[in-house]
C-alpha cells in the first residue's frame, strides 16, 4: 500500500516532489505518512483527487509556521500537500491594481517584487516565513489591520481545489465559499494593491500600568496612524506602546511628531521598528490566547487576566482596535489552563469580547478547547 500511494504521488508530482515523510513532517507532534509538492493547480488536483479516492487524510502546509494552530486532528495525517512550488506572480494587470498570486509565495518576497514597482500589498503577518496561503487560509493579520483590515479585505478571488479534487473559484459571493469556508487547496488569490508609502515613522513611549494605554492611545488615534501597538513584557521592565505613521515624508515625520509632542517627555521617533513589532510574543512550548475587546475594555481584561493566572502575563497586539495575544505556561496542568481561559470569558462575555486559543505544545492541545478555522475570522 505504501508503495503505491507513493509511487502514484511520484507520478504526479515527478520524483524529487514526492516522498515518504522525515522527522520535520509533523502534525500535532505526530509525523505525517508523505509530503507532495504538487507544481500547477492540475497536479494539486490530481493529489486531492488521490486522497480522496484511496482515502488519505490530508492537511495543507505553506511553510509551515502556522500548521499545528487550532483543533488538531483527531487522528494520524497521511499527507502533506505542500505548497512551495506553487510560487509567483501568476498575472500582474496593465494599470497594477490587482495581481494573482500563486499561494505557496511567501509573503516577504511578494511584497519585495511588489515594492520593485513601487507598491505593496498592505498586510504584514507576525509569521516570518508564512505564505501567502497560510496567511488567507488563517486571516492571519499584524500591526497594519489597524488601518488598513485583514488580509481577507484584500482578495478579489480565489482559485482553489475543494476535498474532492474539483477546481474551483470564488469571490465569497452570492453563495460561494468564502476564505473560512473552503475546505480543500487555495492555489492562487488576485489582491488589490496599494502604492507603497515614501515613508515611515514610529513614535515609541514607555507605559507602567495597563489604564496608561488607552490614554496614550486616544492621543495617537485622531493623527491618522497606520497601526498601534503594545508590548508589555511580564515581570520584566516597563512596556511600550509604539505608533506607526506613514505616507510622504514631511506628512509622516510631522505627524509623529505632533504625537510625540502630546505625549511629551520619553516619546521618541524613529525610522526604525521597535525590535517586538509585528512578532507573536509566544513560542513553541507556550499557550497562545488570543483576546479581542473593545479599546476601552482591555486594561480590564489584562488585570482580570492577571488575576486569573496569579501574575501578570506577557502581552502583545493592536491596542488600538483592541486585539491582542496573551502568554500561558505549557507547562500548567490542562485543567488549570481551562479554568484560566473560563475565567476571562467570563469577564469578557459582559463587554462584547471574546477569547480563543489558537496555539499550544501538541500534548496540551488534545486536553483544551482550541480555536476552530472560524474563530481566526
Amino acid at each position: 500500500m505504501r508503495e503505491h500511494v507513493l509511487s502514484a504521488l511520484v507520478d504526479i508530482c515527478g520524483p524529487d516532489y514526492a516522498r515518504v515523510a522525515r522527522s520535520v513532517d509533523t502534525v500535532a507532534g505526530r509525523r505525517a505518512g508523505f509530503v507532495a509538492l504538487p507544481a500547477t493547480p492540475h497536479a494539486v488536483a490530481d493529489t486531492v483527487r488521490l486522497a480522496a479516492g484511496l482515502p488519505l487524510r490530508f492537511v495543507v502546509r505553506g511553510s509551515g509556521s502556522k500548521i499545528d494552530w487550532g483543533t488538531p486532528p483527531g487522528a494520524d495525517i497521511d499527507l502533506i500537500i505542500d505548497t512551495g512550488r506553487l510560487n509567483g506572480m501568476w498575472d500582474h494587470d496593465v494599470e497594477g491594481a490587482t495581481a494573482e498570486v500563486a499561494t505557496g509565495t511567501p509573503v516577504h518576497a511578494l511584497q519585495a517584487a511588489l515594492a520593485l514597482r513601487g507598491q505593496r500589498l498592505p498586510v504584514d503577518p507576525p509569521s516570518r516565513t508564512a505564505t501567502l496561503g497560510g496567511m488567507l487560509a488563517l486571516n492571519e493579520s499584524g500591526p497594519l489591520r489597524h488601518r488598513f483590515g485583514t488580509p481577507a479585505e484584500y482578495v478579489d478571488r480565489v482559485t482553489y481545489v475543494d476535498a474532492e479534487g474539483h477546481p474551483g473559484e470564488s469571490d465569497g459571493e452570492d453563495g460561494r465559499p468564502g476564505l473560512a469556508e473552503i475546505k480543500g487547496v487555495i492555489t492562487s488569490a488576485v489582491l488589490r494593491l496599494q502604492p507603497l508609502p515614501p515613508a515611515r515613522r514610529w513614535v515609541g513611549t514607555a507605559v507602567a500600568t495597563p489604564p496608561q494605554i488607552r490614554k496614550l492611545e486616544s492621543a495617537a488615534a485622531d493623527l491618522q496612524p497606520s497601526a498601534i501597538e503594545i508590548d508589555l513584557p511580564a515581570g520584566g521592565p516597563a512596556g511600550t506602546l509604539a505608533v506607526l505613521f506613514e505616507g510622504a515624508e514631511a506628512e509622516a515625520v510631522e505627524r509623529a511628531e505632533q504625537l510625540a509632542a502630546l505625549w511629551g517627555a520619553g516619546a521618541v521617533v524613529t525610522p526604525i521598528a521597535p525590535p517586538w513589532w509585528g512578532a507573536y510574543p509566544f513560542g513553541h512550548d507556550d499557550v497562545a490566547l488570543r483576546l479581542a475587546v473593545s479599546p476601552d475594555d482591555l486594561p480590564a481584561v489584562i488585570y482580570s487576566l492577571g488575576d486569573a493566572v496569579g501574575t501578570p502575563v506577557p502581552i502583545r497586539g493592536s491596542a488600538g482596535l483592541g486585539r491582542v495575544h496573551a502568554v500561558l505556561p505549557g507547562s500548567l496542568p490542562p485543567d488549570r489552563l481551562r479554568g484560566i481561559v473560563d475565567s476571562v470569558r467570563h469577564v469578557l462575555l459582559a463587554r462584547d469580547g471574546r477569547a480563543v486559543v489558537i496555539a499550544a505544545p501538541p500534548a496540551v492541545a488534545t486536553q483544551i478547547e482550541m480555536a476552530d478555522r472560524h474563530d481566526l475570522f
